[in-house]
């Protein structure tokens, strides 16, 4: 049976058991990570007075993230080859069935490798990064309240952002695709002025993509400077007398803006593999 219809939801549904166990490993991961800078904390008080029993639950902590994270990522390796494999047949199945071209076929089974790739190396990112926003805001809240506010309105600013551009950059992305899926009947011509023609218009699209993403970039490290700026004389100024405490907030800040500076790229990869699902279940210029 070739399975017709192609998009992350479909895949997560379809390989349900194998995803579902990979995320659960992933929470569990993204949990402990999360609980870092707090025993860091922890431990660097304990010092003060003399006392190394934070300093074992820092050890043991490491311990935990070292074996759960090594299990996922064993796991991982393994179970999305064989999805892969599996969804990249059915495509070219269908397709063949289609009579589609060649070059059509080619370019489609390469597009299926970013549907695997955002599932083995993204969708992991996505998830622990959520869980460690909302924790790193949760703990935030309960060691600093101004601070909280400060990342909250960090939060604000990059969803704005990435609300207001999505347009763009799905149309941008179907305009690259579109000029991808025409390479191999170009190269086939051995016109070198219509292959340069090809890959002149194809990296125009590249840097309309790029260009795009610099200017939110520009947009969400103003706001992260800003929030840099701030949060070490919140901290200061709240006469935070407890020195490892003082610490976990700003290692929560820093964490709290990696997180943030990187989740953007996967929505833009989300953003992608919706337009390529659409082109991978419509049928090729070859049905017509």
């Amino acid at each position: 049976m070739v399975h017709a219809f192609i998009s992350l939801r479909t895949l997560i549904s379809r390989f349900r058991v194998t995803v579902g166990f990979t995320l659960a490993l992933v929470l569990v991961e993204a949990f402990v990570e999360l609980l870092f800078p707090l025993f860091i904390g922890l431990a660097i008080n304990g010092l003060l007075e003399d006392s190394y029993t934070g300093v074992a639950w820092l050890g043991g902590l490491g311990v935990a993230a070292l074996t759960v994270g090594s299990a996922r990522r064993f796991f991982d390796t393994r179970a999305y080859a064989r999805i892969y494999t599996t969804i990249a047949t059915e495509m070219v199945e269908r397709e063949q069935e289609r009579d589609a071209p060649v070059s059509t076929v080619s370019a489609r089974a390469a597009l299926i490798t970013e549907f695997v790739e955002f599932l083995e190396n993204s969708m992991p990112l996505v998830v622990s990064g959520t869980i460690g926003i909302v924790g790193i805001l949760i703990i935030v809240a309960t060691l600093n309240l101004s601070v909280f506010f400060a990342c909250l309105g960090l939060l604000v600013i990059i969803a704005i952002t990435f609300w207001a551009s999505s347009g763009k950059n799905y149309s941008l992305n179907a305009g690259y695709n579109d000029q991808l899926e025409v390479q191999v009947d170009v190269l086939a011509t051995r016109d070198v002025r219509a292959i340069g023609v090809h890959f002149s218009q194809l990296m125009s699209w590249n840097r309309k993509l790029s260009d795009l993403e610099t200017l939110n970039y520009i947009v969400v490290w103003l706001g992260v400077v800003a929030l840099l700026v701030y949060a070490p004389i919140a901290t200061i100024d709240a006469n935070q007398t407890e020195y490892g405490f003082a610490f976990a907030v700003i290692t929560y800040v820093f964490q709290y803006i990696e997180g943030l500076v990187t989740f953007p790229i996967h929505i833009q990869q989300a953003i992608r593999l919706q337009e390529i699902g659409q082109r991978l279940n419509a049928p090729s210029s070859g049905d017509e």
